[in-house]
């Protein structure tokens, strides 16, 4: 009897260092195009990112010179509605601002 014990024992702890592992992260990348506006993706950097207007614009620059900025790096459903949120918004205001998903290495 002791033996089964220790083997369930030792299955439980298995068990319990896999479920805690950390879900993996994704960046939430905004793409630059020529109709939407910097106030525009400002905006949505403070009001669905939560930055601040420096980080802000300093994302927002990178946008518009690097092709590509990173919003903020979140577990997947997160990430997923925040790109939605930003689609959703963008349409909303007639803007074409493309926003993606990418595994954060």
């Amino acid at each position: 009897m002791a033996k089964e014990d220790s083997f369930i024992q030792e299955k439980v702890e298995a068990t319990d260092r896999e479920a805690l592992q950390e879900p993996p992260l994704y960046k939430v990348l905004l793409h630059n195009d020529d109709y939407t506006t910097m106030d525009f993706v400002i905006m949505i950097l403070q009001a669905v990112f939560h930055k601040n207007t420096e980080e802000a614009t300093r994302i927002m620059l990178n946008v518009h010179h690097q092709g590509v900025g990173i919003a903020g790096i979140y577990t997947r459903e997160i990430g997923e509605t925040k790109v939605e949120i930003v689609h959703r918004m963008a349409k909303k205001n007639q803007f074409p601002l493309r926003c993606s998903l990418e595994q954060d290495s």
